[in-house]
């Protein structure tokens, strides 16, 4: 069975696992699910070993096929969206009576697939990339020093796979050279040494991450780019390719308006039904390496928010410049809350924001603190906030919070006490809380790195935090 694109809409649109929709899940979350599945007649699950922190980790298996494919996901642990990928592919091969019998069973008799999910699950716990010992998992396949990483090198060891991919999240940052267009998915055949040698094995590799892009590129058109492939000789992927597994890196990016990553887990989703089938019937040896070369390399000029041409001024000195905004997120718990910072000052005319906003003729304006303390949050209704902003205002006092530290999502900073001082000047990694002007009216009010139009209506979905 060869499937096409409205088959994996469908297939997506039926396993997609409902109950990870949100991509800061722990290994807690997933012990139901991993549960549920010891009843399919067609997935078997092992528990292969244990993390530091002694959280089970679990290799499923699916298929008795002569050729092996491992794969893995989130040994870095703040990487998660290859993990909820998984899932849906653990609902689909466990399914039938769907139209997708036929290419189950073959599957299942040309390929054994070993997934390992949360491979790091410590590190998903506190949403981190590396472990509970401070390593960073995938530099560690030469010293095998983290019981997680001797887990999976001996899995490679055992099992001897014929393939191997290797799933990753890479930051919101990366575009298509030349063009503001986020990096959804990209790919890479790692190389096994530093002249970048193609054999048998990472030619292969290529092969099937030229079928990959065709997929792809019909559910994200020019958004599939290839991942750096200067040699790690200690990463696992590097490593994979030497011990004689052909190697596929997929890296899930960015997709405008997919915070949560529902729409490149899908492109996950796709990319892996699709591997298999190819691998299975080996249509993909027919790929030529020049359309491997053809990928473009991941750019990384993108940024949160790109202010274009705002006046600004210094010790009597007037200038104009291009402002980049970065929307870090902090952890807090299992869930998070962004603290914006100035990421650049200057020429950036060759970078590009989410929200790319040409400020021409209008200048920074310093934020104020008000200092007439609030009774409470209830007290700052939208009339309020819209008033305070239009003033200047950036920040507020509240006399009560329901607890320290805790998440609200309007669009002003509120302090608990008036210990914070806010910048007079625009500085380099400073807080992002200023107000754009034009003619002596506020245009746009930049708070904690969110730019927020006065002209329109507040919304109240920022990630802010009470301090």
């Amino acid at each position: 069975m060869k499937l096409i694109k409205d088959d994996l809409i469908k297939a997506f649109s039926l396993y997609e696992e409902k109950v990870l929709m949100h991509r800061r899940f722990k290994h807690v979350d997933i012990l139901p699910l991993l549960e549920s599945i010891r009843s399919s007649v067609r997935l078997s699950i092992t528990e292969i070993g244990k993390s530091t922190e002694d959280r089970s980790i679990f290799r499923l298996t699916y298929g008795q096929g002569p050729v092996k494919i491992l794969l893995w996901s989130q040994m870095h642990g703040d990487e998660p969206t290859a993990t909820m990928a998984l899932f849906d592919l653990f609902n689909f091969f466990g399914g039938e009576n769907d139209g997708f019998d036929a290419y189950r069973n073959e599957i299942a008799s040309k390929l054994t697939l070993y997934f390992i999910p949360m491979l790091n699950p410590d590190g998903a716990e506190r949403f981190q990339r590396r472990t509970a010992m401070d390593v960073d998992m995938n530099r560690d396949a030469r010293a095998t020093a983290t019981v997680e990483g001797a887990l999976l090198k001996e899995q490679a060891i055992l099992l001897k796979p014929d393939f191997a991919f290797n799933l990753h999240n890479q930051n919101n940052y990366y575009n298509i050279p030349g063009t503001a267009t986020p990096v959804t998915i990209s790919l890479l055949a790692p190389a096994y040494d530093y002249a970048r040698s193609i054999n048998e094995t990472r030619a292969d590799a290529m092969r099937v991450i030229v079928g990959i892009n065709k997929i792809l590129q019909e559910f994200v058109p020019n958004a599939v780019a290839k991942y750096d492939d200067e040699h790690t000789p200690r990463g696992f992927g590097d490593n994979f390719q030497k011990w004689g597994a052909s190697t596929i890196l997929i890296e899930s990016g960015a997709y405008v308006g997919d915070t949560e990553k529902m729409m490149v887990r899908k492109c996950n989703f796709v990319a892996l039904l699709k591997s298999f089938e190819e691998i299975a019937c080996q249509s993909f040896v027919s790929y030529s390496l020049a359309d491997y070369e053809a990928i473009p390399f991941n750019d990384e000029k993108l940024h949160d928010v790109l202010l274009r041409n705002l006046t600004i001024e210094q010790n009597g000195k007037q200038i104009v410049v291009d402002v980049a905004i970065r929307q870090n997120e902090r952890t807090l718990g299992s869930n998070y809350y962004v603290e914006g910072r100035i990421e650049d000052i200057g020429d950036l005319q060759d970078f590009y924001g989410y929200q790319d906003i040409d400020v021409s003729g209008m200048e920074f304006v310093p934020a104020k603190i008000f200092t007439k303390s609030f009774a409470s949050l209830s007290d700052l209704d939208d009339n309020t906030i819209s008033s305070l902003l239009e003033e200047g205002y950036a920040t507020v006092v509240i006399e009560k919070t329901v607890q320290d530290k805790c998440l609200h999502g309007l669009p002003i900073r509120i302090l608990s006490d008036q210990s914070t001082e806010l910048h007079q000047q625009l500085l380099l990694d400073g807080l992002a809380d200023f107000f754009i002007r034009k003619e002596e009216k506020i245009i746009y009010a930049v708070i904690n790195g969110y730019v927020i139009d006065l002209e329109k209506e507040l919304q109240k979905h920022y990630k802010n935090l009470i301090f």
